[in-house]
């Protein structure tokens, strides 16, 4: 079994997506930081591009402990978040704080609209990867390295784990920040 948290409007296949957003695609309508509906032990990976940065660094080691929860022992979770580092290389490149790849990434706004109401957030922290290697590994993550999403994910398939500055430049800036972890 294969999740995909916090997806959007992104479908990928193969995947169970969770959102509360209101999309055709969502197999589940659930915040994730409590996923009642998956068993324990029963995921083999978790994916979650630009996620985990919504929640604080209280907030997320609730989330980070119930992915621990659904996921089989060594399963993987890949997380694509904002890298602080890239964002200040932004910054020092261009001396323009409108510049793209730095408010977005750094303060991220999110309009999540379902039958019931209007939703409204926005980021509440940032990670390089020291920081966020060392939330995983206090939730009893291990292996923790980067991970390239041209080589995991289809061609077609494009989110965040994929921005580059200048826009679509691989050869620029990657914007975020793509870590591969394992269940200990």
């Amino acid at each position: 079994m294969k999740l995909h948290l916090g997806c959007g409007k992104r479908y990928l296949e193969g995947f169970i997506h969770i959102d509360l957003d209101d999309h055709d695609h969502i197999n589940y309508k659930s915040s994730i930081e409590k996923l009642p509906f998956i068993e324990d032990e029963s995921v083999d990976v978790i994916y979650s591009c630009g996620v985990l940065e919504y929640f604080d660094n209280l907030e997320v080691k609730d989330v980070l402990k119930e992915c621990h929860r659904v996921l089989k022992k060594n399963g993987k979770l890949l997380t694509s978040v904002p890298n602080f580092e890239s964002i200040v290389k932004v910054y020092l490149t261009e001396k323009n704080i409108y510049s793209e790849g730095i408010l977005g990434p750094l303060y991220g706004r999110i309009v999540i609209k379902n039958n019931l109401n209007t939703k409204v957030l926005y980021h509440k922290t940032v990670y390089d990867f020291h920081s966020l290697k060392s939330t995983l590994e206090k939730s009893d993550f291990y292996d923790i390295k980067l991970f390239d999403p041209f080589e995991i994910f289809p061609d077609d398939y494009d989110d965040y784990s994929k921005a580059f500055f200048p826009f679509k430049d691989r050869n620029g800036i990657q914007i975020h920040l793509n870590i591969e972890s394992k269940k200990k």
